[in-house]
């Protein structure tokens, strides 16, 4: 059959199961057995809370991601794998696990606050599911303005063109959240390419010595990836630096 025919098939096919008083359908939405149409809007809206439910699920790890400390622990990880030269060690799977880690690490406090506020009092059914995302989003816009720069707050709400009563002293609290997570994202950026640029330095500095080395040496053939690597390995375990940079990643969130 030749391909332009195929959505002239899949139309009429929909057709024939909307039409009425077909044996599986009346109107638009085909229904089986065990699946039937129901004329209470409650249950309507119940279906389209599951719906959105399902549709929130899939966006989860991209939320996390974006509105935890996630992002600026990853990127700083990465940096420094390539600052090292190593290639693929440690591997991608080592340093997403620890990036998780340490997000969960710095994320506690405010976790817990999500749940004794939110999570908890609506599985006892004291609060309604609205009530318990509004309470759940208090703690998690505290961090997020913890760590955000009102620089790229300010531009953010200039790109949305969200109107303020106040635009010299921007409230937290006539801040949307669609304007704080990007402004956050931002934020973390530029933090951990400062983090990333001061880990380059030492390691650029031994690469700059072994090559001008090799060169007044003559030894123009040999690559200095080969020289300078155990000296940049070496550099790193002995100032200990997985423990340093663990150490300043976690305590930059404190300071904020």
């Amino acid at each position: 059959m030749n391909r332009r025919w195929f959505p002239l098939a899949a139309v009429a096919l929909l057709l024939v199961l909307a039409a009425p008083g077909s044996a599986h359908a009346e109107g638009w939405v085909p229904t089986w057995n065990g699946l039937a149409r129901s004329d209470d809007p409650r249950e309507v809206a119940t279906t389209l809370q599951v719906l959105l439910l399902l549709t929130v699920l899939t966006l989860a790890p991209t939320l996390i991601v974006m509105t935890t400390a996630f992002t600026r622990i990853v990127i700083v990880l990465s940096f420094l794998r390539q600052a090292l030269a190593t290639q693929q060690l440690p591997p991608n799977n080592i340093l997403v696990g620890l990036s998780l880690i340490l997000t969960f690490l710095v994320m506690g406090p405010t976790f817990d606050r999500v749940k004794d506020q939110a999570v908890v009092p609506y599985m006892n059914s004291e609060i309604t599911q609205a009530q318990a995302f509004d309470r759940a989003m208090v703690p998690m816009r505290e961090f997020m303005f913890s760590q955000t720069r009102e620089k790229d707050l300010k531009l953010f709400l200039d790109l949305s063109k969200t109107k303020l009563l106040d635009r010299e002293k921007v409230l937290r609290e006539h801040i949307p959240t669609g304007v704080l997570v990007p402004a956050f994202v931002v934020s973390e950026l530029r933090r951990a390419f400062i983090m990333g640029f001061a880990i380059f330095l030492p390691f650029v500095i031994i690469d700059l010595v072994v090559s001008c080395t090799l060169i007044s040496m003559g030894m123009l053939v040999l690559p200095p990836i080969l020289i300078s690597l155990p000296f940049k390995i070496l550099l790193f375990v002995l100032v200990d630096g997985w423990h340093l940079l663990i150490g300043s990643l976690v305590h930059s969130f404190q300071v904020g």
